[in-house]
């Protein structure tokens, strides 16, 4: 069986791959502090079709967190898919998303526990490219009012020159 021919979105997915340094701010709560964090991303293939980013940093409260993100496209759904998980949680997120018509941001849909601890709500991780040696990766939850509520804003810089 030969695999299906890299995309448009396969090569979108290309750009991030290399090694980046990270700061995020996150918001746990309209009363709290904003809390921030840094660490160290590394994106690299897996073949054509996959990238697979390895992230290493410190929560807000100092403890260190290790992640891992794959990311690929699915041409018959149309659709980028991926999964997320991390050292500090015991749950797969996996991820359904589109890119914008102006292929600079990409929105990965995910459900989840909500920050009440009552059911579950919607999430989005954001990838908004600003140049090829920056990006931001944000995320927001869908309150029951059915707004969007940014609770985490990542900036990440490219160490080295573009890997390929």
């Amino acid at each position: 069986m030969q695999p299906p021919e890299p995309q448009k979105e396969h090569h979108w997915l290309r750009r991030l791959v290399g090694e980046w340094t990270f700061e995020h701010e996150c918001q746990m709560g309209p009363d709290q502090p904003p809390m921030k964090s840094t660490g160290r991303q590394t994106v690299r293939t897996l073949g054509d079709l996959w990238i697979v980013i390895d992230i290493d940093g410190t929560a807000p409260d100092g403890q260190a967190v290790r992640s891992i993100i794959q990311l690929g496209y699915d041409s018959k759904k149309q659709k980028f898919v991926g999964s997320f998980i991390a050292s500090c949680m015991d749950m797969l997120w996996p991820y359904c998303g589109t890119l914008d018509a102006a292929e600079k941001v990409l929105t990965l849909d995910s459900e989840g526990p909500s920050f009440s601890g009552e059911g579950t709500t919607r999430y989005q991780d954001i990838i908004e490219l600003i140049d090829d040696d920056h990006h931001t990766f944000s995320s927001q939850c869908q309150g029951p009012d059915g707004q969007w509520m940014q609770f985490m804003m990542g900036h990440y810089r490219r160490v080295a020159g573009r890997a390929s």
